[in-house]
């Protein structure tokens, strides 16, 4: 007998009236119509069914700090930076890890069942890794966490000599630490910042660990630390394990430098991060009119092969005072931001906040296949581009079988004369079948 069947349901590749089967902690079967008997059976009633979400750049330790010690009045890189060395000598350990406790309540809640937090590594008491390390324990149960030993001031510009942060990056890698981290545009020179590339390149291939770099979190379109990334990735063999966060500099560079830019990383196989939400309020903050959008090149560089995830990065601390975990409200804003309006290009949307990021952490058994985790959410809304669209409700959210949460489904009642008594703000079905007989992109999809 199944321990649980999820029938009925719309799965994002767009097949409808598929069941889900799961024994234990693994999914045994996925089939259209499968009615089976099973401890616990639950009707998706048509609605889509998505493996978890996935954030692939946050940071944990600063989250729900927002307002300590003061406001960021400025709303910039920089002043966020300053804020939050203000901020580090006033951390404790416990105020750190009840706010990140509190926030993967949250992320449980929205179905976001797998996160990559970068930890500052340059406070020498390495206490907000200490207090991450603990939190990532805790939460294993239900939710996976992955931290970047992240040099936020430069691993480099140590004020007790340039092998001070690095120092304490080892320090953290030594304790349990997953991922190298750097910030080579914030070192004091270009030359320190492709020098900072090649040191840590080199001791994640030392310790076979995974590289995930902030690069070219800048406006400046000379800002080009990503193409020495590429060069490094490519001479130690990383190709595959090294990701570039940001890149918020490509969306100023001239198109003839990144059409060679692009097929290098492609080459390197690097992977991509863009935050939306956050690109999109703090870039540009130097401009007058025209304002630079800032993300990246979200488009051409999925149309080059390069696998690119949206992460939230930042929810209520020193640089963005808003977010709430929600990793569809990340895609709908980076639709938006990417221009991404074809039917094609809101299925990417999706994708780049559940299997691309999935990729980017290198998570086993994600999808929804046979022999895959039993980890699944079922969302008030029959396709992707409805999901991004209502920031759907998540009806419910499993991790390897067992139900973690659940929300009554979003409906308002209405009190109109000659209406209907309530509406969802889905579509209703007949309008959505002329929707998919009148678009080409629908007619060739599964």
């Amino acid at each position: 007998m199944l321990d649980l069947l999820l029938k009925n349901a719309t799965l994002p590749d767009g097949r409808v009236g598929m069941s889900i089967a799961v024994r234990g902690e693994k999914i045994v079967e996925v089939s259209a119509g499968l009615d089976a008997p099973a401890h616990k059976v639950v009707d998706a009633q048509g609605l889509l069914v998505s493996p978890p979400f996935v954030d692939a750049h946050f940071h944990m330790d600063a989250t729900l700090s927002y307002g300590l010690p003061r406001v960021n009045q400025s709303g910039t890189l920089l002043e966020g930076i300053a804020l939050w060395g203000e901020l580090k000598p006033l951390l404790t350990q416990e105020a750190l890890m009840e706010r990140a406790l509190t926030y993967c309540d949250w992320a449980v809640a929205n179905g976001l069942l797998a996160i990559r937090s970068h930890v500052d590594v340059c406070d020498p008491r390495l206490l907000a890794v200490e207090a991450l390390l603990e939190v990532k324990r805790m939460v294993a149960p239900y939710l996976d966490v992955q931290l970047v030993a992240f040099p936020q001031d430069g691993v480099l510009r140590g004020p007790r000599g340039p092998m001070q942060h690095m120092d304490n990056l080892k320090r953290a890698l030594s304790m349990g630490v997953d991922v190298v981290g750097g910030i080579p545009h914030f070192e004091r020179t270009d030359e320190e910042g492709s020098r900072s590339i090649r040191l840590l390149c080199e001791l994640a291939a030392e310790q076979g660990k995974p590289v995930d770099m902030h690069c070219d979190e800048s406006d400046d379109p000379l800002s080009r630390h990503v193409e020495t990334l590429a060069f490094e990735t490519r001479r130690l063999g990383l190709q595959g394990r090294v990701t570039g966060s940001h890149l918020t500099s490509m969306h100023s560079m001239d198109n003839y430098y990144v059409s060679k830019l692009l097929p290098l990383m492609a080459e390197a196989q690097l992977q991509v991060v863009a935050n939306p939400l956050i690109n999109i309020t703090l870039q540009g903050r130097h401009d007058t009119y025209p304002k630079r959008r800032g993300m990246t090149r979200v488009p051409e560089l999925l149309a080059a092969g390069i696998n690119v995830a949206f992460g939230h990065d930042c929810v209520m601390d020193p640089w963005y005072s808003l977010g709430s975990g929600d990793m569809l409200e990340v895609a709908h804003m980076g639709l938006h931001v990417a221009q991404m309006t074809s039917q094609t290009a809101m299925r990417q949307c999706f994708e780049a906040v559940t299997v691309n990021p999935a990729r980017v952490l290198g998570l086993p058994g994600y999808g929804l296949e046979s022999g895959c985790s039993a980890d699944f959410v079922l969302l008030q809304a029959r396709d992707p581009v409805e999901a991004i669209r209502l920031r759907a409700t998540r009806l419910k959210v499993f991790r390897r079988g067992k139900l973690l949460a659940e929300s009554p489904a979003a409906i308002s009642q209405l009190h109109l004369s000659g209406r209907p008594t309530q509406t969802s703000l889905m579509l209703p079905e007949k309008k959505r079948f002329y929707v998919r007989q009148h678009t080409d992109e629908f007619l060739t999809s599964p």
